[in-house]
């Protein structure tokens, strides 16, 4: 049975994981090109990390820097900057309208994202998908504690619960709150998620994705 449904969002609901590594790119392209290499990597090998966390190891573990506030400040502007639109234009998910549309009088949709409240929030909003969602979360706060209030709030059964994903991060969260975790392997992506225990299933796109949830419908 599936009561409620959580998603990430970049690279489950839109193809924009490539938009945040330019942004990346571009934040740091000043930087020693065996820096900016590693840089690239760690973004790319933790997905669904907040870019918050990102830049505190960029800076402490990479650069060897300190990161004031103030610069963690323009960091996180000049990011947004650059990667704001660059995401809104980023097209979906094969399957993901068709799947939103479809379900979300059916089963309650939540997004659960690493990407800045606010912010994912106006992108949700932008790409005129907002009315499909009972909730749509961001950082500061984590996927983790934001499953736990949705849990909290809707009294639904973890059991009954299933958080699609893209990343290790997204596992991590589906793990602590002891809800089923549904991960998107594609060449679009890097694979962090195949071999991780208890991962129900993989899927392609959210063709896929609708094609396992009407299983349970049945």
């Amino acid at each position: 049975m599936i009561d409620l449904i959580i998603l990430d969002f970049d690279g489950v609901i839109l193809e924009s994981v490539s938009a945040k590594t330019k942004a990346f790119s571009e934040l740091f392209s000043g930087e020693e090109p065996e820096d900016l290499s590693k840089i690239i990597n760690y973004h790319l090998e933790n997905g669904g990390m907040s870019r918050f966390n990102k830049f505190r190891h960029i800076y402490s573990e990479i650069l060897d820097r300190e990161l004031t506030e103030d610069k963690m400040r323009e960091l996180s502007e000049n990011f947004e900057d650059i990667v704001k639109n660059e995401v809104i234009n980023s097209p979906f998910v094969s399957g993901a309208e068709e799947f939103l549309s479809g379900f979300f009088s059916k089963i309650p949709l939540y997004v659960v994202s690493a990407t800045p409240q606010d912010e994912i929030r106006d992108i949700v909003k932008e790409k005129g998908i907002k009315g499909y969602f009972r909730g749509v979360f961001g950082s500061p706060e984590t996927k983790a504690s934001h499953i736990k209030k949705i849990l909290e709030d809707t009294g639904v059964k973890p059991e009954n619960v299933v958080f699609i994903g893209d990343a290790k991060n997204d596992w991590k969260a589906a793990a602590e709150n002891r809800i089923r975790f549904i991960g998107r392997v594609c060449d679009k992506i890097p694979d962090t998620i195949t071999g991780l225990p208890d991962v129900e299933t993989v899927v392609e796109d959210l063709k896929d994705f609708e094609m396992y949830v009407k299983a349970y419908m049945l």
